[in-house]
């Protein structure tokens, strides 16, 4: 029988930033959205204060100050990192391993030759809090959609110890199913869930029983691979290689809005060079490009206005040079004066393999990447993102598109002026003193 692991960190931000500020610990704790919008994530002292996922902070400045909730701004740099930590000990810890998200891993725990994958598991968790920090959650199954419902049940049962196995317990299945809502089941989106419990459907049991030829009537072949899964039939295999991208975006809302032509056209041009530098590190070049600009649609007083433009290469290209040039033609295209602009970005479309690309008799240019895009990349991995850029338009610091992140903590593990320092004790003193 096949066995999936699910391994998914718990309150990722949250516990991000609690690593290296250990006086956040047994504190309720709220990670913001870009510009400080709305809460993202919270630690389970904020959900029991009942603060809800996604709610604008300014609705919650009361609950913030009556309860003491800290709040900190989004810092990427520092998930990004700590993730990278966690998903390397996985995969250096299972035969084959599928990263799903910045917080979750698939593993293939099917060929272990270990006494018991509880004990193992366990120990695996206890790791992966010791090497970096991070508390994780540990579901078993048959099937990838029984991992991820054990999961969900291993870290909200304390009885569980943070692990549940259903493979080598499979009396714990049905009841496991009965506690978890329909809406909840790994695939069911919004749609769905409401469809269904209008049919009486209301917990993934339900939905187990549910007869083949009216799911696949309602649900399609998609809903029908799910209720397999539930039913511990496996449909879906570890993803070890995922397709190549076919499109790659960079886009902000601001800051604050802007209304100058140079502001947006300086946001524009950093966007495209972000874009062809991630489009460069999967060795991909990309056929055509796309610039969007957008007002404010919350802000309904204001005059509202959105475009987009594309301009297509004569040749498949990742050069940041003529990325950005093409990119600020398509600006031209958009480009409106007497708006309050909130949100822009650049698109790159129809991706495809650097090695794939046919060359032309005329073409100058070698196969291999440009040595001036090489020694740019070099640069950003020595110096961090931003370290050298483009002349095409005035970089302020901070530019006045960016975003807003008023209660950003260090960017502990990226950057040397934010790495922790450990100062020894005098002699005759204990660490504790």
């Amino acid at each position: 029988m096949p066995t999936f692991g699910l391994v998914d960190c718990n309150n990722f931000y949250a516990s991000c930033e609690r690593v290296f500020q250990p006086e956040l610990i047994e504190r309720p704790l709220v990670v913001l959205s870009n510009n400080d919008g709305c809460v993202v994530a919270r630690s389970q002292e904020a959900k029991d204060l009942g603060i809800p996922m996604g709610v604008p902070l300014f609705k919650i400045r009361n609950l913030v100050r009556d309860h003491g909730v800290e709040v900190r701004s989004s810092n990427y740099a520092l998930y990004g990192d700590l993730s990278e930590r966690v998903m390397s000990i996985l995969a250096d810890s299972a035969p084959r391993s599928e990263v799903y998200s910045i917080d979750e891993c698939f593993l293939d725990l099917h060929h272990l030759a270990v006494p018991s994958l509880t004990e193992w598991c366990l120990d695996l968790r206890q790791q992966v809090r010791a090497w970096t920090g991070i508390p994780v959650s540990i579901g078993i199954g048959p099937t990838k959609t029984l991992a991820k419902l054990a999961n969900k049940l291993a870290k909200s049962s304390p009885r569980t110890g943070g692990v549940l196995d259903l493979v080598h317990h499979p009396q714990w299945r049905e009841p496991a199913l009965r506690k978890v809502a329909v809406g909840d089941v790994w695939g069911i989106g919004r749609r769905w869930s409401q469809m269904l419990e209008a049919q009486n459907i209301h917990t993934a049991h339900d939905l187990s029983r549910a007869s083949d030829g009216w799911v696949r009537k309602r649900m399609g072949i998609v809903g029908l691979r799910t209720v397999h899964e539930l039913r511990g039939i496996a449909c879906h295999d570890l993803d070890t290689q995922p397709d190549p991208k076919q499109t790659t975006c960079c886009s902000r809302s601001f800051g604050r809005v802007i209304s100058e032509k140079q502001d947006l056209r300086s946001a524009v041009i950093t966007f495209a060079e972000r874009a062809a530098g991630k489009v460069r590190a999967a060795n991909q070049v990309a056929g055509a490009l796309q610039v969007f600009v957008s007002t404010d649609r919350f802000n309904k007083a204001a005059p509202q206005y959105g475009s987009a433009a594309t301009v297509r290469f004569a040749l498949p290209t990742s050069d940041a040079l003529h990325i950005v040039c093409a990119a600020s033609r398509a600006l031209e295209r958009v480009w409106r004066g007497g708006f309050a602009y909130r949100k822009a970005g650049v698109l790159l479309l129809d991706l495809s393999s650097a090695q794939d690309q046919p060359r032309t008799l005329f073409d100058p240019r070698p196969a291999q990447k440009d040595h001036l895009m090489q020694a740019v990349d070099a640069i950003d991995r020595r110096h961090g993102r931003g370290a050298i850029a483009l002349g095409q338009a005035p970089k302020s610091r901070p530019p006045a598109w960016a975003m807003r992140q008023d209660m950003l903590s260090a960017r502990f593990t990226t950057r040397w002026s934010d790495l922790v320092t450990a100062r020894a004790k005098p002699d005759g003193q204990s660490i504790g003193e």
